[in-house]
């Protein structure tokens, strides 16, 4: 039985469905952003506005760029795990 292929070749997983998703412009860029509810938040990440930890089981706000650098479609690999009042003031 051959090893299974590395999940950074795989192309990137839809975000979760179901969800609510805007269009955001902030600073001449248009962003998607979703809200994920707590019982759907499994893991932690780096808020990019306090540099704090969003705990696992906190609601909060991923927001990525419609579109990437120069045209490329590459906002999806571009999200980002806000806390929601960070989301706010940003």
């Amino acid at each position: 039985m051959g090893r299974r292929p590395s999940k950074h070749l795989r192309a990137p997983r839809p975000l979760l469905s179901g969800g609510s998703q805007r269009r955001v412009r902030r600073g001449g860029i248009s962003y998607i952003v979703r809200d994920v509810p707590a019982h759907r938040a499994e893991k932690e990440y780096r808020c990019p506005g306090c540099q704090q930890t969003v705990a696992s089981g906190t609601a909060h706000v991923v927001a990525w760029p419609e579109n990437g650098a120069y045209g490329i479609d590459t906002g999806i690999e571009a999200r980002r795990h806000w806390h929601t009042h960070c989301w706010g003031q940003a």
